[in-house]
This record gives C-alpha cells, sequence and structure tokens, in this order.
C-alpha cells in the first residue's frame, strides 16, 4: 500500500502487500504492517526493504527513511515457512542473500530511523542494528534466537558486537535471552527509549533535528562511519543452508519441538 502527503514525491511500489509506504514532507514512512504473523519478514518484504533503500538513495529532496512495525510488532524474523507472493522473481536470484537489505540500508545516504513499537526478534534486530537512529517503544522486546534454529546470522556477529560489546553479544547470542526496551537502552542497543504515549513524538524530534544538519556532511558522516564496521560474511549463512543442522533446526520450528541435533 501506498500514500503520500506531498504530491512531488510519489512513494514507490515496494513489490509486497506487508509493506505500507508513504511519504511525509522530507521523510519516507515504511510500516511492517503483517501483524497475523508478528511481522515476519518474507523473502519479498526484504527485498521490499532493499528497493525502499535504493529508492530513497537517489531521492535529492529526502532526508530520512523510517521503518516501524504494526501493533506489538516491530519484526519476529523471517517466515520460515518460506511465504511469498513472488517465487518467480525471488528464483531468478541465484544468491540467496541478495534480497536482503540490510547491506543497502547502509548504503544508502539517507538516514534510517527505526521506530521500534513492539517485539524486535531475529531479523527485526538486525534490521534495527543496520539503522542509524534507533528510537524504542517503553514496550519494546528484543532477542536473537537464530542459534535455536541452528542459524548462524552473519549480519548479527558483523554488528552485535560493536553495539554493545563483546561480552553482552556473547551473553544474547548464545543463550538466546530475551530483554526488555530498558535494559536495551542501558546497554547500547538501541539510541533512546520513551513510554508507549510518546514514541511518535520522539520520532517526531529526530527527523526534525535530522532536518537542520546538512545532507551531504550527514551522508559523509554515516559513510564514514559504517566503512569501520565490519563486513558480514554471508558464506556462514550459505554454508548453513546445506548442513542438516539448520534443516533440522527450522524443521523443529515449525512442527513446535525440540530440535534433535544431528551430532
Amino acid at each position: 500500500m501506498t500514500t503520500t502527503d506531498d504530491p512531488s514525491l510519489e512513494p514507490p511500489d515496494l513489490g509486497t502487500p506487508y509493506l505500507a509506504v508513504r511519504t511525509r514532507g522530507r521523510v519516507l514512512h515504511v510500516r511492517i504492517d503483517r501483524p497475523d504473523r508478528r511481522n515476519a519478514f518474507t523473502q519479498d518484504m526484504y527485498r521490499g526493504l532493499k528497493r525502499a533503500a535504493t529508492w530513497a538513495d537517489e531521492q535529492p529532496e529526502l532526508d530520512a527513511v523510517c521503518i516501524t512495525g504494526t501493533d506489538r510488532w516491530f519484526g519476529a524474523g523471517g517466515d520460515m515457512a518460506g511465504e511469498n507472493t513472488d517465487p518467480i522473481g525471488l528464483a531468478a536470484e541465484w544468491d540467496h542473500t541478495e534480497q536482503f537489505p540490510f547491506r543497502h540500508i547502509e548504503r544508502c545516504s539517507k538516514l534510517w530511523i527505526a521506530r521500534i513499537n513492539g517485539l524486535a526478534h531475529a531479523g527485526g534486530l538486525v534490521l534495527a542494528l543496520h539503522c542509524d537512529l534507533s528510537i524504542a517503544s517503553d514496550q519494546a522486546r528484543f532477542r536473537a534466537p537464530e542459534l535455536l534454529r541452528g542459524i548462524p546470522d552473519p549480519y548479527l556477529t558483523a554488528r552485535l558486537a560493536d553495539t554493545i560489546g563483546l561480552a553482552r553479544a556473547r551473553t544474547l547470542l548464545y543463550t538466546a535471552t530475551e530483554i526488555d526496551a530498558a535494559e536495551a537502552a542501558a546497554i547500547g542497543l538501541v539510541g533512546r527509549t520513551v513510554p508507549h504515549d510518546q514514541l511518535d513524538d520522539a520520532v517526531e524530534e529526530a527527523i526534525a533535528a535530522i532536518a537542520r544538519t546538512g545532507p551531504a556532511a550527514r551522508a559523509a558522516v554515516k559513510r564514514d562511519l559504517n566503512n569501520r564496521l565490519p563486513s558480514p560474511d554471508v558464506r556462514l549463512f550459505l554454508d548453513a543452508l546445506r548442513n542438516p543442522e539448520m534443516i533440522e533446526g527450522m524443521t523443529a520450528f515449525l512442527e513446535r519441538r525440540p530440535p534433535d541435533w544431528p551430532r
């Protein structure tokens, strides 16, 4: 769904019904809209976010992209059922990681703001980590459950330790512990936590502050900051796709049973 408050800046078609998109002022607003599945990401949705980053990068009038979720969910990670609405288009992409948006978000010259309205697990957490600013509701919750499914996520390992420190990253990754918004702010996982009813005001304050800064200068600062971050080793994920452990982990999750790990 696409709407616009500014007819001079028509929002893009992101190719999925699960991403609601509109432009307001100098900001592209994207809302993850699949609450019946806890906003779990289909491959179409991931590719839609990549399209948003590519489109935003080409718009000189745009300052930022604001990404948020619907109801109690920001994003619960990838949809392990494999649902998508464009199987032919996805099949044409030989690289299984190509539709992931995370590298494109970091390369985008516009600032990405994560308006974290609720649960941010797995891919939802990865998405927040790759945004430039993160503002969380006090109702938000965070978790990295990938190892429970036998999935080594290179985007998490490339960003989590740099964000919260190695010891805390190890704890979240190896134990899959869920933390609340207060702890997330305390350890630096998010930039700011506010009461849920103040979330919109806090995001608007951030947007207004961004608008006062020089577009070229802030793009240069974003590029310089992100150039200092390690590149994700996507082979980590590609190799796991061929591993019986990941197959068992995902199957067990879908069947709602403990995994029987192959040894």
